[in-house]
């Protein structure tokens, strides 16, 4: 069955996956360092690493909404991805180059900038590709290769500063092959899906294009929003690791279980979610973030934490590629890439005020805070999303 539906998986889904490999294993091998190349090397502040992560982040939030409308209104997604993934690439020497943090967050802010252009239409050509009997397949596979790349990553940083003797530099020069293997994998691996809907769209940002996407479509975006604002960063998680008895040298470690059961299982939930229906593994995908996040709350050993943070990948791996699906599913196709770039648009807003949130509730009133709080905004996402599909299901049946 499972080798059947690889079969099934259009060439371009493999392609966009590979790339996403290798372009993770490019920017992860800079990003598990960069903070420590930062204070250590260049002198800078644990203020200046917020600032520069939180200017790259909010650039790449925004524009995810203009590169995906971009791709509706020209028609063309491969051109938009090959321009982001090629700046991202073409902007890492400056990483190995750098003298001061000022150089680093040019080089991080044009990662980002890139990262913002490509994101939307590479999803929305995925969508194109497929259709509703292999479409959470094509995504889950494409999530799993891009996580796989995710956690290789680390560990090829980690060997290299092992026997470098800590020579960042040279992590960071070796870090653009794989870089430039991503973007000649996209440029002449890759076609621009032939359909119809390859021409001049009309502004795919003007209110009635916007009302069309549906009240279906933008209930996901409210549900995303919402879960997102107590999904607070990922620090929260290495550092509550930390106090509960791991030691500093294998925290890192913890993102590496994390990624791994994020791989092994966005794709099994993308097959199953084209068999038995995608809204009921969202919900179940949300649940084992509260679960999580709960676990979080109260953990007091080690060997709880390694469980935990594979259950934190499990949630990953049953909601990612599944929302992405259900977006697909939901939006005329002529207006997918405004799509992605809206819903990523309202997640990566979210983020800020969550992490902001999740750090006051740390200091003034405890680490449990943080993580209950997390897990009440997944509930109510949770609760939110059964209520309207439960209206939406009677107003269809009353049709």
């Amino acid at each position: 069955m499972t080798t059947k539906t690889f079969q099934t998986i259009p060439r371009n889904v493999w392609v966009l996956g590979f790339v996403s490999l290798l372009t993770d294993i490019s920017s992860e091998m800079i990003h598990s360092v960069l903070p420590l190349f930062l204070v250590s090397a260049l002198g800078a502040n644990l203020l200046t690493v917020g600032w520069i992560e939180g200017i790259a982040e909010s650039t790449a939030s925004v524009l995810k909404v203009f590169s995906g409308a971009l791709s509706d209104y020209l028609g063309q997604r491969k051109k938009l991805a090959v321009v982001g993934y090629g700046l991202s690439t073409l902007v890492k020497p400056l990483f190995a180059l750098a003298t001061s943090p000022a150089w680093v967050l040019m080089a991080r802010f044009g990662d980002r900038v890139g990262k913002g252009i490509r994101v939307a239409p590479r999803d929305a050509i995925v969508a194109d590709v497929t259709d509703s009997v292999n479409r959470g397949a094509a995504y889950g596979l494409r999530q799993s290769l891009d996580t796989i790349g995710a956690f290789t990553g680390p560990l090829v940083a980690f060997i290299l500063m092992s026997f470098s003797g800590q020579n960042f530099r040279l992590v960071f020069w070796l870090a653009v092959l794989p870089g430039i293997l991503a973007v000649a994998l996209l440029a002449t691996g890759v076609r621009e899906p032939d359909n119809r809907n390859n021409r001049r769209q009309n502004n795919p940002l003007h209110w009635s294009a916007l009302q069309s996407l549906g009240k279906s479509y933008w209930v996901l975006v409210v549900v995303a929003l919402l879960f997102n604002l107590g999904n607070s960063s990922d620090a929260f998680l290495l550092l509550q690791a930390q106090q509960a008895g791991v030691s500093a040298s294998l925290v890192p470690l913890t993102l590496v279980v994390m990624n791994i059961a994020y791989s092994l299982s966005a794709y099994p939930v993308g097959l199953l979610s084209d068999r038995i229906g995608r809204l009921g593994l969202l919900v179940g995908g949300f649940c084992v973030y509260a679960l999580a996040y709960l676990g979080f709350a109260f953990v007091n050993a080690p060997w709880q934490v390694w469980g935990l943070f594979g259950l934190y990948g499990l949630y990953q791996g049953m909601s990612q590629g599944i929302l992405l699906a259900l977006v697909a599913d939901r939006v005329p196709s002529h207006l997918r890439g405004t799509a992605f770039g809206l819903i990523n648009l309202a997640t990566g807003v979210a983020l800020l005020p969550a992490s902001l949130l999740g750090g006051v509730l740390w200091q003034t009133i405890s680490p449990k805070a943080t993580f209950i709080t997390g897990s009440i905004f997944a509930l109510s996402a949770i609760a939110l999303l059964l209520v309207f599909e439960g209206g939406r299901r009677k107003s269809v049946g009353k049709e």
